[in-house]
């Protein structure tokens, strides 16, 4: 056999060969205390390290996977996308920014809503993903929460809001400002109604998120070691001139303090929140 002649026949599609960056990494270190695991181990961990309890920041997809019954959720409004009312330029166009977070995430706004069950119950949800231009709030984001406060009040089911933000979008201005007003309006009308509205906060909650609908929960639990305030440290150190705490904005700082209710391990998210809903609520929708 002619092996020269016959390894000539066969022709390489460079871009179809796989590469070092293309490939999985098999290995993960934690941020937290440099140990290095098998990501699976990791995975199954629902992303914490089982060395040190480091709370890794997770996507939207991921955070379904670990909250939602299997296949139960049905996400709506994933149509809206945001506009660019001022034209906004800063080192780049604000077009330009949402173009590469589209391709990026394949999303075009950093909140995916919609409807679920958590252990047989029917709730509506609303879920940050920081990896959308740091999970910022604009005009689309406040839009959807508020849709799924309605849908709730429609449907007498309870809302929760899984927040990860850098704050109000500056790219929007005041647009993204009064969605501040907008959602914390929605969940008045939810509360007079007599609903449960569950806060859940995870690394990062900041800025106008924090400053609004993430801290009017009827509940506000935060994953551990969750960074949770409104202006950075370093900021708030230079206005005040003095030394702060340590750990002043982390979320066991702030339950000791009374500023929020409970820290959950996200192994055990699941059943606390399937738990409240069924506490705070007799009349959620049972569907199993």
């Amino acid at each position: 056999m002619d092996l020269k002649n016959l390894f000539s026949k066969i022709s390489f599609d460079k871009k179809e060969q796989p590469t070092k960056k293309d490939a999985p990494s098999h290995w993960i270190k934690c941020p937290e205390c440099s140990s290095l695991m098998f990501f699976k181990e990791v995975e199954v961990q629902h992303n914490i390290c089982p060395k040190c309890n480091f709370h890794m920041r997770i996507g939207a997809k991921r955070r379904i996977e670990i909250l939602c019954d299997e296949n139960s959720f049905v996400e709506y409004d994933a149509d809206l996308k945001p506009t660019d009312p001022l034209n906004f330029v800063d080192k780049k166009s604000y077009k330009k920014r949402l173009d590469e977070a589209l391709t990026k995430t394949g999303k075009t706004s950093s909140v995916v809503s919609g409807e679920c069950t958590i252990n047989g119950i029917a709730v509506q949800m609303a879920i940050f993903d920081f990896s959308f231009m740091g999970g910022s709030l604009g005009s689309v984001e406040g839009e959807k929460i508020v849709r799924c406060v309605n849908r709730a009040i429609e449907k007498r089911q309870g809302v929760i809001v899984v927040s990860a933000s850098g704050g109000a979008r500056m790219q929007e201005s005041t647009f993204a400002l009064m969605q501040m007003a907008k959602t914390s309006a929605a969940l008045k009308k939810m509360d007079e109604q007599g609903l449960p509205y569950i806060s859940v906060l995870t690394d990062p909650t900041m800025g106008g998120v924090s400053a609004s609908f993430a801290m009017l929960g009827d509940i506000i639990m935060a994953e551990p070691g969750a960074l949770i305030g409104f202006a950075g440290q370093r900021v708030i150190k230079q206005t005040i001139g003095a030394d702060l705490p340590e750990g002043f904005q982390r979320a066991e700082f702030l339950l000791e303090k009374g500023s929020i209710d409970m820290v959950v391990n996200r192994s055990e998210m699941k059943k606390t929140l399937s738990d409240l809903l069924v506490m705070f609520n007799s009349n959620c929708e049972q569907v199993s």
